[in-house]
């Protein structure tokens, strides 16, 4: 064994390279990492002299990363977060807390369903905390896949290889209309019915959103006009002041059609039916407090269905 080549990889340097990367100049670096812009450029430097290689090199006031630099930047950016997460379960297991259940969302309803599912898991698990990441929202597979997530809540699951997904509910795509609107003498809607309609929906991506994918596009057709709102009360204050109509979960839309102006109707004779999913990395069901989320949500589907 080389002595000189051993343990010369630190944390640190594979944070200076992330961080790097994401600031765009060792300058913004240093200042992200709270260190001195020579400090940095010297570990970096010894870091190149141990192992023989070159990990930046310059284009005039650029830098840009050798073969060696991008597999280190991969490397960063895989088992930084993984290292974090270890460091705070081990402050955890330290303070007598077992651990965090972190929750990543991919929709914006599933935020509601997750309330009905966590106020009995929490009662169970007593020393579990949960936090709930939204900043994933419409994107967190990755965040799955690099452990900056326990669990992926998402109606859309994703075959991949060392990825699980579990269906712990079942529901169906709706269209919400104002309660005098002419559509409300039907049972059910056409893809032509709406052509003319003004239609409300979360910002998503079109082939993300159910009513286009399942409803639309197969019909070649599309509304007059699609605005995109943040919140789910907003959609449904202007859907039910006659702006538009919008396509929630039917349980959703009449949780709140029992206090607003508003009547619900399948989309296509059918209807379009969905499900949530709870996604999970492989080995994630050897721990308990994990497995036994998945268990309560898959659990609690017969008292949603019937609210």
């Amino acid at each position: 064994m080389n002595v000189a080549h051993e343990h010369a990889l630190q944390r640190v340097h594979l944070q200076i390279i992330v961080e790097v990367e994401r600031q765009g100049s060792l300058t913004a670096a240093a200042d992200a990492l709270s260190l001195t812009q020579s400090a940095l450029s010297h570990s970096i430097k010894k870091l190149e002299k141990q192992l023989g290689l070159t990990i930046w090199v310059r284009d005039g006031r650029r830098l840009h990363l050798t073969s060696a630099g991008r597999y280190l930047l991969s490397l960063g950016e895989r088992i930084l977060p993984q290292l974090s997460v270890a460091e705070m379960h081990l402050t955890q297991f330290a303070t007598g807390v077992r651990g965090t259940l972190r929750v990543g969302m991919e929709c914006h309803p599933c935020y509601q369903w997750l309330l009905r599912v966590t106020e009995p898991y929490l009662r169970s698990y007593s020393d579990v905390d949960i936090d709930v990441i939204q900043k994933f929202q419409f994107g967190g597979l990755d965040a799955l896949i690099n452990h900056e997530i326990d669990v992926l809540v998402t109606p859309d699951p994703v075959l991949k290889k060392g990825l699980r997904f579990e269906p712990v509910f079942d529901y169906e795509q709706v269209l919400v209309v104002c309660a005098n609107h002419p559509l409300t003498s039907q049972s059910w809607v056409k893809p032509q019915d709406l052509k003319d309609e003004v239609l409300f929906s979360y910002p998503v991506s079109l082939e993300r959103l159910d009513i286009y994918r399942s409803f639309f596009t197969p019909a070649g057709l599309a509304p007059a006009c699609h605005k995109r709102v943040e919140t789910t009360d907003m959609i449904l204050q202007m859907v039910a002041c006659g702006r538009g109509v919008t396509a929630l979960p039917r349980w959703l839309a009449e949780g709140y059609a029992e206090s607003m102006d508003l009547v619900v109707l399948r989309l296509g004779e059918d209807g379009i039916a969905k499900q949530i999913h709870l996604g999970l990395r492989d080995e994630s069901l050897r721990c308990d407090y994990i497995a036994g989320f998945v268990r309560e949500a898959q659990t609690s589907r017969s008292a949603l269905s019937t609210d």
